[in-house]
Protein backbone atom coordinates (compact mmCIF):
# COMPACT_ATOMS: atom_id res chain seq x y z
CA UNK A 1 0.00 0.00 0.00
CA UNK A 2 2.80 2.02 0.85
CA UNK A 3 4.97 1.62 -2.38
CA UNK A 4 1.89 2.14 -4.03
CA UNK A 5 1.08 5.24 -2.53
CA UNK A 6 5.13 6.69 -3.07
CA UNK A 7 4.28 5.46 -6.95
CA UNK A 8 1.73 8.12 -7.12
CA UNK A 9 2.79 10.75 -5.59
CA UNK A 10 6.09 10.69 -7.93
CA UNK A 11 3.59 10.30 -11.12
CA UNK A 12 2.35 13.23 -10.25
CA UNK A 13 5.06 15.19 -9.26
CA UNK A 14 7.45 13.95 -12.57
CA UNK A 15 5.12 16.76 -14.64
CA UNK A 16 6.01 19.40 -12.18
CA UNK A 17 9.08 19.11 -11.79
CA UNK A 18 9.98 18.78 -15.79
CA UNK A 19 7.43 22.31 -16.12
CA UNK A 20 10.00 23.39 -13.21
CA UNK A 21 13.20 22.69 -14.63
CA UNK A 22 12.35 24.36 -17.97
CA UNK A 23 11.26 27.71 -16.18
CA UNK A 24 13.90 27.57 -14.38
CA UNK A 25 16.28 27.36 -17.78
CA UNK A 26 14.43 29.74 -20.33
CA UNK A 27 14.78 32.46 -18.14
CA UNK A 28 18.10 34.75 -18.12
CA UNK A 29 21.24 34.44 -17.69
CA UNK A 30 20.71 30.68 -19.23
CA UNK A 31 18.04 31.83 -21.93
CA UNK A 32 16.98 29.00 -23.72
CA UNK A 33 13.90 30.93 -24.49
CA UNK A 34 12.76 28.07 -26.79
CA UNK A 35 11.60 25.44 -24.05
CA UNK A 36 9.54 28.74 -22.94
CA UNK A 37 6.70 27.02 -25.90
CA UNK A 38 6.89 23.72 -24.37
CA UNK A 39 7.88 24.57 -20.54
CA UNK A 40 4.29 24.43 -19.30
CA UNK A 41 2.80 21.16 -21.57
CA UNK A 42 4.00 18.76 -18.45
CA UNK A 43 1.97 21.10 -15.95
CA UNK A 44 -1.28 21.28 -18.45
CA UNK A 45 -1.44 17.34 -18.77
CA UNK A 46 -0.61 16.67 -15.25
CA UNK A 47 -4.24 18.25 -14.11
CA UNK A 48 -5.94 15.67 -15.49
CA UNK A 49 -10.02 15.37 -14.44
CA UNK A 50 -8.70 11.78 -12.88
CA UNK A 51 -6.19 13.51 -10.66
CA UNK A 52 -7.47 13.71 -6.89
CA UNK A 53 -7.80 17.33 -6.43
CA UNK A 54 -6.07 17.04 -2.63
CA UNK A 55 -2.88 15.47 -4.49
CA UNK A 56 -2.89 17.86 -7.10
CA UNK A 57 -2.55 20.91 -5.09
CA UNK A 58 -0.27 19.33 -2.28
CA UNK A 59 2.58 18.08 -4.98
CA UNK A 60 1.90 21.09 -6.95
CA UNK A 61 2.79 23.73 -3.64
CA UNK A 62 5.56 21.44 -2.71
CA UNK A 63 7.13 21.59 -6.32
CA UNK A 64 6.47 25.28 -6.81
CA UNK A 65 7.95 26.33 -3.35
CA UNK A 66 11.16 24.69 -4.34
CA UNK A 67 11.15 26.48 -7.62
CA UNK A 68 10.70 29.41 -6.03
CA UNK A 69 13.42 28.97 -3.15
CA UNK A 70 16.15 27.95 -5.88
CA UNK A 71 15.02 30.94 -8.54
CA UNK A 72 14.90 33.42 -5.93
CA UNK A 73 17.88 32.60 -3.94
CA UNK A 74 19.27 36.00 -4.13
CA UNK A 75 16.89 37.47 -2.17
CA UNK A 76 18.74 35.38 0.66
CA UNK A 77 20.96 38.48 0.94
CA UNK A 78 18.88 40.64 2.17
CA UNK A 79 16.60 38.83 4.50
CA UNK A 80 16.18 35.31 4.66
CA UNK A 81 13.01 35.25 6.53
CA UNK A 82 11.52 37.23 3.60
CA UNK A 83 12.48 35.26 1.32
CA UNK A 84 11.03 32.21 2.82
CA UNK A 85 8.03 34.41 4.02
CA UNK A 86 7.61 35.13 -0.28
CA UNK A 87 8.29 31.76 -1.30
CA UNK A 88 5.21 29.92 0.70
CA UNK A 89 2.95 32.81 -0.12
CA UNK A 90 3.92 32.78 -4.04
CA UNK A 91 4.07 29.03 -4.38
CA UNK A 92 0.06 28.94 -3.25
CA UNK A 93 -0.15 30.20 -7.10
CA UNK A 94 1.00 26.93 -8.70
CA UNK A 95 -1.92 24.66 -6.82
CA UNK A 96 -4.74 27.17 -7.68
CA UNK A 97 -3.14 27.06 -11.44
CA UNK A 98 -3.23 23.35 -11.42
CA UNK A 99 -7.15 23.44 -9.51
CA UNK A 100 -8.57 25.55 -12.22
CA UNK A 101 -6.87 23.80 -15.03
CA UNK A 102 -8.43 20.29 -13.78
CA UNK A 103 -11.86 22.29 -13.50
CA UNK A 104 -11.51 23.30 -17.06
CA UNK A 105 -10.52 20.38 -18.41
CA UNK A 106 -13.86 18.33 -16.56
CA UNK A 107 -16.14 21.43 -18.10
CA UNK A 108 -13.68 20.76 -21.57
CA UNK A 109 -13.31 24.04 -21.75
CA UNK A 110 -10.32 24.43 -24.75
CA UNK A 111 -7.10 24.18 -23.22
CA UNK A 112 -5.65 26.65 -25.40
CA UNK A 113 -7.87 29.53 -24.20
CA UNK A 114 -8.04 27.80 -20.68
CA UNK A 115 -4.55 27.74 -20.30
CA UNK A 116 -3.68 31.28 -21.60
CA UNK A 117 -5.80 33.29 -19.46
CA UNK A 118 -5.31 31.41 -16.32
CA UNK A 119 -1.46 31.64 -16.58
CA UNK A 120 -1.42 35.46 -17.66
CA UNK A 121 -4.17 35.86 -14.64
CA UNK A 122 -1.47 33.88 -11.95
CA UNK A 123 1.32 36.02 -13.39
CA UNK A 124 -0.39 39.50 -12.21
CA UNK A 125 -1.35 37.58 -8.67
CA UNK A 126 2.02 36.90 -7.63
CA UNK A 127 2.76 39.52 -4.73
CA UNK A 128 -0.35 40.89 -5.06
CA UNK A 129 -0.42 41.92 -1.30
CA UNK A 130 3.01 43.47 -1.74
CA UNK A 131 2.18 45.85 -4.87
CA UNK A 132 2.67 42.90 -7.36
CA UNK A 133 6.32 40.92 -8.28
CA UNK A 134 6.42 41.62 -11.77
CA UNK A 135 9.45 38.69 -12.44
CA UNK A 136 9.89 35.23 -13.98
CA UNK A 137 6.78 35.90 -16.13
CA UNK A 138 6.69 33.67 -19.44
CA UNK A 139 7.09 36.80 -21.49
CA UNK A 140 10.58 37.77 -19.80
CA UNK A 141 12.04 34.83 -21.76
CA UNK A 142 11.33 36.26 -25.12
CA UNK A 143 13.42 39.72 -24.37
CA UNK A 144 15.93 38.55 -26.93
CA UNK A 145 12.85 38.03 -29.78
CA UNK A 146 12.83 41.34 -30.73
CA UNK A 147 9.94 40.82 -33.32
CA UNK A 148 7.67 38.88 -30.89
CA UNK A 149 7.61 41.46 -28.40
CA UNK A 150 6.46 44.64 -30.20
CA UNK A 151 2.71 43.33 -29.40
CA UNK A 152 4.11 44.79 -25.43
CA UNK A 153 3.35 48.10 -26.72
CA UNK A 154 -0.60 47.27 -27.32
CA UNK A 155 -1.01 44.72 -24.38
CA UNK A 156 2.18 44.55 -22.16
CA UNK A 157 4.25 41.44 -20.74
CA UNK A 158 0.60 40.15 -20.68
CA UNK A 159 0.21 39.84 -24.35
CA UNK A 160 3.49 37.75 -24.91
CA UNK A 161 2.58 35.31 -21.77
CA UNK A 162 -0.72 34.55 -23.45
CA UNK A 163 0.70 33.86 -26.40
CA UNK A 164 3.35 31.28 -25.00
CA UNK A 165 0.53 30.10 -22.65
CA UNK A 166 -1.70 29.42 -25.66
CA UNK A 167 0.68 27.20 -27.55
CA UNK A 168 1.36 25.60 -24.69
CA UNK A 169 -2.37 24.58 -24.29
CA UNK A 170 -2.54 23.80 -27.57
CA UNK A 171 0.10 21.07 -27.60
CA UNK A 172 -0.91 19.60 -24.44
CA UNK A 173 -4.75 19.64 -25.81
CA UNK A 174 -2.91 17.81 -29.02
CA UNK A 175 -1.06 15.28 -26.67
CA UNK A 176 -4.65 14.54 -24.88
CA UNK A 177 -6.38 14.36 -28.13
CA UNK A 178 -3.88 11.71 -30.02
CA UNK A 179 -4.18 9.93 -26.76
CA UNK A 180 -7.98 9.60 -26.98
CA UNK A 181 -7.84 9.27 -30.42
CA UNK A 182 -5.32 6.07 -30.27
CA UNK A 183 -7.46 4.78 -28.09
CA UNK A 184 -10.16 4.80 -30.27
CA UNK A 185 -8.67 3.29 -32.92
CA UNK A 186 -7.65 0.26 -30.50
CA UNK A 187 -12.00 0.05 -29.69
CA UNK A 188 -12.33 0.41 -33.43
CA UNK A 189 -13.88 3.94 -33.63
CA UNK A 190 -13.51 6.32 -35.92
CA UNK A 191 -10.97 9.45 -35.29
CA UNK A 192 -12.05 12.33 -36.01
CA UNK A 193 -8.76 13.63 -34.11
CA UNK A 194 -7.51 15.73 -37.17
CA UNK A 195 -11.18 17.51 -37.66
CA UNK A 196 -12.12 18.53 -34.21
CA UNK A 197 -8.60 20.22 -33.60
CA UNK A 198 -7.80 22.14 -37.26
CA UNK A 199 -9.66 25.07 -35.97
CA UNK A 200 -8.08 25.56 -32.41
CA UNK A 201 -4.33 24.95 -34.80
CA UNK A 202 -4.92 27.20 -37.14
CA UNK A 203 -6.71 29.65 -34.40
CA UNK A 204 -3.51 29.24 -32.66
CA UNK A 205 -0.91 29.52 -35.39
CA UNK A 206 -3.49 33.15 -36.86
CA UNK A 207 -2.23 34.55 -33.65
CA UNK A 208 1.29 34.11 -34.08
CA UNK A 209 1.75 34.84 -37.60
CA UNK A 210 -0.09 38.46 -36.96
CA UNK A 211 2.18 38.69 -33.92
CA UNK A 212 4.98 38.33 -36.28
CA UNK A 213 3.50 40.30 -38.82
CA UNK A 214 2.69 43.42 -36.21
CA UNK A 215 6.31 42.99 -35.16
CA UNK A 216 8.33 43.39 -38.23
CA UNK A 217 5.59 46.30 -38.99
CA UNK A 218 6.30 48.13 -35.84
CA UNK A 219 10.09 47.86 -36.65
CA UNK A 220 10.27 48.68 -39.93
CA UNK A 221 8.21 52.28 -38.96
CA UNK A 222 11.65 52.83 -37.13
CA UNK A 223 13.24 55.37 -39.69
CA UNK A 224 9.97 57.76 -39.80
CA UNK A 225 9.56 57.78 -35.77
CA UNK A 226 13.11 58.21 -34.76
CA UNK A 227 15.14 61.19 -34.20
CA UNK A 228 18.78 61.05 -32.51
CA UNK A 229 18.97 62.46 -28.83
CA UNK A 230 21.66 63.26 -26.63
CA UNK A 231 24.90 61.36 -26.22
CA UNK A 232 24.57 60.12 -22.78
CA UNK A 233 27.31 58.33 -20.59
CA UNK A 234 26.23 55.31 -17.75
CA UNK A 235 28.64 54.95 -15.10
CA UNK A 236 28.44 51.39 -13.06
CA UNK A 237 30.18 50.83 -9.73
CA UNK A 238 30.75 47.41 -8.27
CA UNK A 239 30.12 47.48 -4.58
CA UNK A 240 28.61 44.57 -2.94
CA UNK A 241 25.54 45.77 -0.28
CA UNK A 242 27.94 44.75 2.45
CA UNK A 243 30.20 47.53 1.92
CA UNK A 244 28.43 49.74 0.69
CA UNK A 245 26.09 49.98 4.18
CA UNK A 246 29.23 50.25 6.48
CA UNK A 247 29.26 53.74 5.04
CA UNK A 248 33.58 53.45 5.59
CA UNK A 249 34.29 53.76 1.61
CA UNK A 250 31.89 56.87 0.85
CA UNK A 251 34.62 58.51 -0.22
CA UNK A 252 36.47 56.04 -1.97
CA UNK A 253 33.36 55.74 -3.81
CA UNK A 254 32.11 58.62 -5.18
CA UNK A 255 35.68 59.20 -6.45
CA UNK A 256 35.77 56.75 -8.15
CA UNK A 257 32.65 57.54 -9.79
CA UNK A 258 33.90 61.17 -10.32
CA UNK A 259 36.95 59.93 -12.22
CA UNK A 260 35.03 57.87 -14.59
CA UNK A 261 32.18 60.82 -14.97
CA UNK A 262 35.37 63.22 -15.37
CA UNK A 263 36.06 60.22 -18.31
CA UNK A 264 32.37 60.75 -19.88
CA UNK A 265 32.93 64.25 -19.84
CA UNK A 266 36.33 63.87 -22.13
CA UNK A 267 34.15 61.47 -24.58
CA UNK A 268 31.84 64.27 -24.86
CA UNK A 269 28.69 63.44 -22.72
CA UNK A 270 25.75 65.60 -22.40
CA UNK A 271 24.02 63.78 -19.88
CA UNK A 272 25.73 61.15 -17.09
CA UNK A 273 24.19 59.03 -14.98
CA UNK A 274 25.17 57.89 -11.48
CA UNK A 275 23.77 54.56 -10.00
CA UNK A 276 21.13 53.93 -6.95
CA UNK A 277 22.64 55.95 -3.33
CA UNK A 278 25.98 55.95 -4.62
CA UNK A 279 26.79 59.52 -3.65
CA UNK A 280 25.95 58.71 0.26
CA UNK A 281 24.36 61.90 1.66
CA UNK A 282 21.42 63.41 1.41
CA UNK A 283 21.32 66.45 -1.42
CA UNK A 284 17.94 68.20 -0.12
CA UNK A 285 18.69 71.82 -0.61
CA UNK A 286 16.44 72.04 2.26
CA UNK A 287 18.71 69.86 4.52
CA UNK A 288 22.08 71.27 2.83
CA UNK A 289 21.79 75.24 3.84
CA UNK A 290 21.14 73.93 7.29
CA UNK A 291 24.78 72.63 7.74
CA UNK A 292 27.96 73.55 7.92
CA UNK A 293 30.07 74.59 5.06
CA UNK A 294 32.70 71.42 6.00
CA UNK A 295 29.96 69.16 6.46
CA UNK A 296 30.46 65.57 4.26
CA UNK A 297 27.15 66.38 2.79
CA UNK A 298 27.71 69.78 1.74
CA UNK A 299 31.19 68.62 0.50
CA UNK A 300 29.86 65.89 -2.11
CA UNK A 301 27.30 68.34 -3.07
CA UNK A 302 29.90 71.23 -3.89
CA UNK A 303 32.05 68.41 -6.10
CA UNK A 304 29.09 67.55 -8.06
CA UNK A 305 28.54 71.21 -9.04
CA UNK A 306 31.63 72.23 -9.61
CA UNK A 307 31.99 68.94 -12.05
CA UNK A 308 28.92 69.60 -13.67
CA UNK A 309 29.19 73.37 -14.34
CA UNK A 310 29.95 74.02 -18.36
CA UNK A 311 30.61 70.19 -18.70
CA UNK A 312 27.18 67.94 -18.64
CA UNK A 313 24.01 67.15 -16.71
CA UNK A 314 24.88 65.22 -13.70
CA UNK A 315 22.38 62.70 -12.65
CA UNK A 316 23.14 61.26 -9.15
CA UNK A 317 21.41 58.54 -6.93
CA UNK A 318 21.66 59.80 -3.48
CA UNK A 319 19.68 60.11 -0.28
CA UNK A 320 16.77 62.42 0.30
CA UNK A 321 15.27 63.67 3.16
CA UNK A 322 13.37 66.78 4.71
CA UNK A 323 14.74 68.16 7.73
CA UNK A 324 13.86 69.00 11.12
CA UNK A 325 15.56 71.11 13.33
CA UNK A 326 15.26 69.42 17.28
CA UNK A 327 15.67 71.51 20.73
CA UNK A 328 19.49 70.93 21.01
CA UNK A 329 19.51 72.74 17.53
CA UNK A 330 20.43 69.08 15.88
CA UNK A 331 19.46 68.51 12.20
CA UNK A 332 16.96 65.77 12.15
CA UNK A 333 15.60 64.10 8.73
CA UNK A 334 12.08 63.92 9.55
CA UNK A 335 11.13 61.76 6.48
CA UNK A 336 13.85 59.94 4.34
CA UNK A 337 13.91 58.37 0.77
CA UNK A 338 15.78 57.42 -2.18
CA UNK A 339 16.25 59.63 -4.61
CA UNK A 340 17.58 60.66 -7.63
CA UNK A 341 18.89 64.59 -7.89
CA UNK A 342 20.18 66.14 -10.92
CA UNK A 343 22.76 68.61 -11.53
CA UNK A 344 22.55 71.04 -14.09
CA UNK A 345 25.30 73.07 -16.84
CA UNK A 346 25.03 76.09 -14.68
CA UNK A 347 26.27 74.37 -12.36
CA UNK A 348 23.11 74.34 -9.83
CA UNK A 349 20.88 71.30 -8.75
CA UNK A 350 18.05 71.36 -10.38
CA UNK A 351 14.75 72.42 -8.59
CA UNK A 352 12.85 69.31 -8.05
CA UNK A 353 14.59 65.85 -7.45
CA UNK A 354 12.62 62.21 -7.79
CA UNK A 355 11.43 60.09 -4.61
CA UNK A 356 11.25 56.63 -5.11
CA UNK A 357 7.55 55.59 -4.97
CA UNK A 358 7.32 51.81 -5.24
CA UNK A 359 9.66 50.83 -1.55
CA UNK A 360 10.57 47.33 -1.63
CA UNK A 361 9.19 45.15 1.44
CA UNK A 362 11.90 44.50 3.71
CA UNK A 363 14.83 45.81 1.81
CA UNK A 364 13.32 49.62 1.69
CA UNK A 365 10.96 49.52 4.45
CA UNK A 366 9.64 46.77 7.19
CA UNK A 367 6.02 45.95 7.38
CA UNK A 368 3.63 46.59 9.63
CA UNK A 369 5.92 49.32 10.63
CA UNK A 370 2.80 51.56 12.11
CA UNK A 371 -0.24 48.82 12.13
CA UNK A 372 1.35 46.22 14.44
CA UNK A 373 4.43 47.30 16.42
CA UNK A 374 5.29 43.83 18.37
CA UNK A 375 5.27 42.20 14.78
CA UNK A 376 7.31 44.88 13.10
CA UNK A 377 10.08 44.78 16.21
CA UNK A 378 9.86 40.67 15.84
CA UNK A 379 10.64 41.33 11.91
CA UNK A 380 13.42 43.52 13.02
CA UNK A 381 15.43 40.60 14.04
CA UNK A 382 15.75 39.57 10.88
CA UNK A 383 16.69 42.70 9.15
CA UNK A 384 20.43 43.10 7.42
CA UNK A 385 20.19 46.48 10.04
CA UNK A 386 19.94 47.11 13.58
CA UNK A 387 18.27 50.07 13.12
CA UNK A 388 14.71 51.54 12.03
CA UNK A 389 15.56 51.82 7.85
CA UNK A 390 12.54 52.02 6.55
CA UNK A 391 12.50 55.11 4.47
CA UNK A 392 8.94 57.12 3.33
CA UNK A 393 7.53 56.84 -0.11
CA UNK A 394 7.62 59.15 -2.97
CA UNK A 395 4.31 61.17 -4.30
CA UNK A 396 5.48 63.12 -7.17
CA UNK A 397 6.49 61.63 -10.62
CA UNK A 398 9.03 63.94 -11.29
CA UNK A 399 10.10 65.42 -14.95
CA UNK A 400 14.13 66.44 -15.42
CA UNK A 401 14.36 68.65 -18.03
CA UNK A 402 17.51 69.26 -20.02
CA UNK A 403 17.55 72.31 -21.44
CA UNK A 404 20.00 74.09 -24.17
CA UNK A 405 19.58 78.01 -24.13
CA UNK A 406 21.77 78.14 -27.24
CA UNK A 407 19.38 75.16 -28.74
CA UNK A 408 15.83 75.20 -28.23
CA UNK A 409 15.63 72.11 -30.76
CA UNK A 410 18.07 70.10 -28.43
CA UNK A 411 16.18 70.22 -25.39
CA UNK A 412 15.37 66.99 -23.57
CA UNK A 413 13.18 65.75 -20.77
CA UNK A 414 13.27 62.89 -19.33
CA UNK A 415 12.52 60.24 -15.91
CA UNK A 416 13.98 58.22 -13.31
CA UNK A 417 12.62 54.76 -12.52
CA UNK A 418 14.86 53.65 -9.03
CA UNK A 419 15.75 50.37 -8.80
CA UNK A 420 12.81 47.56 -8.64
CA UNK A 421 10.11 50.37 -10.27
CA UNK A 422 12.09 49.85 -13.27
CA UNK A 423 10.09 46.48 -13.41
CA UNK A 424 6.48 47.65 -12.86
CA UNK A 425 4.34 48.43 -15.44
CA UNK A 426 2.40 50.79 -14.04
CA UNK A 427 5.14 53.64 -13.09
CA UNK A 428 6.71 53.27 -16.33
CA UNK A 429 3.23 54.71 -18.22
CA UNK A 430 2.71 57.29 -15.39
CA UNK A 431 5.92 58.63 -16.32
CA UNK A 432 5.16 58.44 -20.33
CA UNK A 433 2.10 60.28 -20.42
CA UNK A 434 0.45 63.53 -19.26
CA UNK A 435 -3.05 63.65 -18.22
CA UNK A 436 -4.18 64.43 -21.74
CA UNK A 437 -2.68 61.17 -23.12
CA UNK A 438 0.44 63.10 -25.17
CA UNK A 439 3.58 62.18 -24.77
CA UNK A 440 5.82 63.90 -21.73
CA UNK A 441 9.07 62.56 -21.76
CA UNK A 442 11.60 61.11 -23.86
CA UNK A 443 13.37 58.73 -22.45
CA UNK A 444 13.54 56.73 -19.09
CA UNK A 445 16.47 56.19 -16.81
CA UNK A 446 16.69 53.24 -14.63
CA UNK A 447 19.04 53.55 -11.67
CA UNK A 448 19.52 50.36 -9.68
CA UNK A 449 21.90 49.04 -6.71
CA UNK A 450 22.01 45.05 -7.29
CA UNK A 451 24.96 45.03 -5.04
CA UNK A 452 21.97 43.58 -2.74
CA UNK A 453 22.13 40.62 -4.79
CA UNK A 454 25.20 39.38 -5.21
CA UNK A 455 28.36 37.58 -3.06
CA UNK A 456 31.67 38.69 -2.12
CA UNK A 457 34.62 36.38 -1.88
CA UNK A 458 38.16 36.62 -2.09
CA UNK A 459 38.03 40.51 -2.87
CA UNK A 460 35.67 39.46 -6.49
CA UNK A 461 32.30 40.22 -6.39
CA UNK A 462 30.32 37.20 -7.91
CA UNK A 463 27.06 37.89 -9.66
CA UNK A 464 23.62 36.68 -9.43
CA UNK A 465 20.97 36.14 -11.71
CA UNK A 466 19.02 38.94 -10.43
CA UNK A 467 21.04 41.50 -12.79
CA UNK A 468 20.55 39.66 -15.95
CA UNK A 469 16.86 38.85 -15.50
CA UNK A 470 16.74 42.65 -13.92
CA UNK A 471 18.10 43.97 -17.53
CA UNK A 472 15.57 41.75 -19.32
CA UNK A 473 12.52 42.84 -17.58
CA UNK A 474 13.20 46.47 -17.85
CA UNK A 475 13.16 45.84 -21.50
CA UNK A 476 9.40 45.32 -22.05
CA UNK A 477 8.95 48.93 -20.28
CA UNK A 478 10.82 50.54 -23.57
CA UNK A 479 8.33 48.62 -26.16
CA UNK A 480 5.33 49.35 -23.74
CA UNK A 481 5.75 52.82 -24.21
CA UNK A 482 8.29 53.23 -26.83
CA UNK A 483 10.95 54.82 -24.60
CA UNK A 484 14.85 54.15 -24.55
CA UNK A 485 15.83 53.33 -21.01
CA UNK A 486 19.31 54.06 -19.93
CA UNK A 487 20.12 52.30 -16.99
CA UNK A 488 22.86 52.93 -14.53
CA UNK A 489 23.45 49.70 -11.82
CA UNK A 490 26.17 48.79 -9.61
CA UNK A 491 27.36 45.36 -9.81
CA UNK A 492 25.52 45.93 -13.62
CA UNK A 493 24.08 45.55 -15.45
CA UNK A 494 24.46 48.91 -16.91
CA UNK A 495 23.12 49.45 -20.87
CA UNK A 496 21.03 51.31 -23.28
CA UNK A 497 17.47 49.49 -24.19
CA UNK A 498 16.22 51.20 -27.50
CA UNK A 499 12.61 51.71 -27.98
CA UNK A 500 11.97 48.19 -29.76
CA UNK A 501 13.54 46.90 -26.85
CA UNK A 502 17.26 45.86 -28.48
CA UNK A 503 19.86 45.76 -25.44
CA UNK A 504 22.83 47.34 -27.05
CA UNK A 505 25.64 45.85 -27.55
CA UNK A 506 29.04 47.77 -27.72
CA UNK A 507 29.24 51.82 -27.40
CA UNK A 508 30.82 54.66 -28.59
CA UNK A 509 32.95 55.22 -26.04
CA UNK A 510 33.86 53.57 -22.39
CA UNK A 511 35.86 50.58 -20.97
CA UNK A 512 33.00 47.86 -20.23
CA UNK A 513 32.41 45.06 -22.13
CA UNK A 514 31.01 45.30 -25.62
CA UNK A 515 28.51 42.46 -24.78
CA UNK A 516 26.09 43.72 -22.54
CA UNK A 517 25.40 40.44 -20.66
CA UNK A 518 28.87 40.39 -19.67
CA UNK A 519 28.71 43.82 -17.51
CA UNK A 520 28.54 41.52 -14.40
CA UNK A 521 30.57 41.86 -10.90
CA UNK A 522 32.36 45.03 -12.72
CA UNK A 523 33.09 48.74 -12.60
CA UNK A 524 33.06 50.92 -15.31
CA UNK A 525 31.14 52.92 -17.54
CA UNK A 526 30.09 53.39 -20.96
CA UNK A 527 28.88 56.53 -23.66
CA UNK A 528 26.02 55.88 -26.50
CA UNK A 529 23.76 58.54 -28.56
CA UNK A 530 20.23 58.25 -27.16
CA UNK A 531 17.23 57.67 -29.68
CA UNK A 532 13.99 59.28 -29.17
CA UNK A 533 10.77 57.63 -30.72
CA UNK A 534 7.79 59.96 -31.01
CA UNK A 535 5.50 56.92 -31.31
CA UNK A 536 2.74 57.04 -28.16
CA UNK A 537 1.17 53.44 -27.41
CA UNK A 538 -1.83 52.07 -26.77
CA UNK A 539 -0.47 50.68 -23.05
CA UNK A 540 0.93 54.14 -22.29
CA UNK A 541 -2.77 55.23 -22.43
CA UNK A 542 -4.92 52.27 -21.38
CA UNK A 543 -2.65 50.42 -19.36
CA UNK A 544 -2.70 46.70 -18.00
CA UNK A 545 -5.95 46.23 -19.38
CA UNK A 546 -5.30 42.41 -20.93
CA UNK A 547 -3.77 41.31 -17.22
CA UNK A 548 -6.48 42.64 -15.18
CA UNK A 549 -8.85 40.95 -17.66
CA UNK A 550 -7.48 37.65 -17.05
CA UNK A 551 -6.95 38.01 -13.62
CA UNK A 552 -10.94 38.16 -13.09
CA UNK A 553 -10.96 35.16 -15.02
CA UNK A 554 -8.84 33.92 -12.74
CA UNK A 555 -10.87 34.95 -9.22
CA UNK A 556 -14.25 33.77 -11.06
CA UNK A 557 -12.82 30.47 -11.99
CA UNK A 558 -12.21 30.27 -8.09
CA UNK A 559 -14.96 31.68 -6.77
CA UNK A 560 -17.92 30.05 -8.74
CA UNK A 561 -17.06 26.39 -8.40
CA UNK A 562 -16.64 27.02 -4.69
CA UNK A 563 -20.11 28.95 -4.65
CA UNK A 564 -21.50 25.82 -6.73
CA UNK A 565 -20.26 23.44 -4.27
CA UNK A 566 -21.14 25.43 -1.47
CA UNK A 567 -25.10 26.11 -2.50
CA UNK A 568 -25.40 22.13 -3.44
CA UNK A 569 -23.74 20.87 -0.24
CA UNK A 570 -26.06 22.99 1.88
CA UNK A 571 -29.09 22.60 -0.46
CA UNK A 572 -28.35 18.79 -0.07
CA UNK A 573 -28.18 19.18 4.18
CA UNK A 574 -31.75 20.87 3.34
CA UNK A 575 -33.02 17.59 2.01
CA UNK A 576 -31.81 15.56 4.55
CA UNK A 577 -33.26 17.45 7.62
CA UNK A 578 -36.37 16.85 5.73
CA UNK A 579 -39.45 19.28 6.20
CA UNK A 580 -39.96 21.84 9.33
CA UNK A 581 -42.24 20.43 12.11
CA UNK A 582 -45.33 21.39 11.40
CA UNK A 583 -45.55 21.28 7.88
Amino acid sequence: MKKAWMKNILLCALPFIASAVMLTVIQAPISFSLLAWVSLVPFILACSPDAKPRRLALVSYVISLFYWLANLYWIVPVTIVGWIVFCLYTALLWPILALCLRYCRIKKIPLFLASAVLVVGIERMQGFFLGGFFWRFLAHSQYQNITLIQIADMFGTAGVSLLIAMVNGLLAELIIAARLALARKQGGQKNIFKIIQLPKVALVCAAVVATIIYGRWRIGQEDQCLKLGPYVASLQSNVPQSVKRSFESSEDLFNGLMEQSKAAVQAGAELIVWPETMVQATLNSEVLRLLEPSHPWKVLDKALREHSKDAAFVLVGAYGGMPEIRENSEVYLAQRYNSAFLYKRDGEQAGKSYNKIHLVPFGEVLPFRKSCRWLYNFLMKFTPYNYDYSLDAGTEYTIFEMTNPYNETRNYKFSVMICYEGTVPAIARRFALDKQGTKRIDWLVNISNDGWFVRFKDGKVLPSAELAQHAAVCVFRAVENRLAVVRSVNTGISCLIDSSGRIRNGFLAGNLPPKTMERTGMPGWFLDRISIDKRTTFFSKFGEWLGFCCQVCLILLIIVPLSTKFFRSRKYRTRLSGPPNGT
